[in-house]
């Protein structure tokens, strides 16, 4: 259910600053969303999978962090990442 190493460095290509920026708000936040889609259409099948909703959970709220922190310190970059994820609305 984790991502491929293919999956992550075009993830971190297409969302970092450079080809090695896998730090970066922007990066986290994006392998965070993959992983949690692919979590969510993993429970469309598997309904009484409680050991994977609790790290569904735990990336969830990491990602929240994540936005938060993004949020208080640069709404500019903050906005343009909700949008392009696809995220809240």
């Amino acid at each position: 259910m984790s991502l491929s190493n293919q999956e992550k460095n075009k993830l971190i290509k297409e969302y970092g600053q450079n080809t090695h920026d896998s730090g970066s708000v922007e990066v986290q936040v994006a392998l965070l969303t993959t992983d949690i889609n692919k979590l969510t259409d993993h429970f469309k099948t598997h309904t009484n999978d409680i050991h994977s909703r609790r790290g569904l959970i735990r990336k969830v709220n990491l990602r929240r962090k994540l936005l938060k922190y993004l949020k208080r310190k640069d709404t500019e970059r903050y906005a343009t990442l909700i949008k392009r994820l696809n995220i809240r609305g």
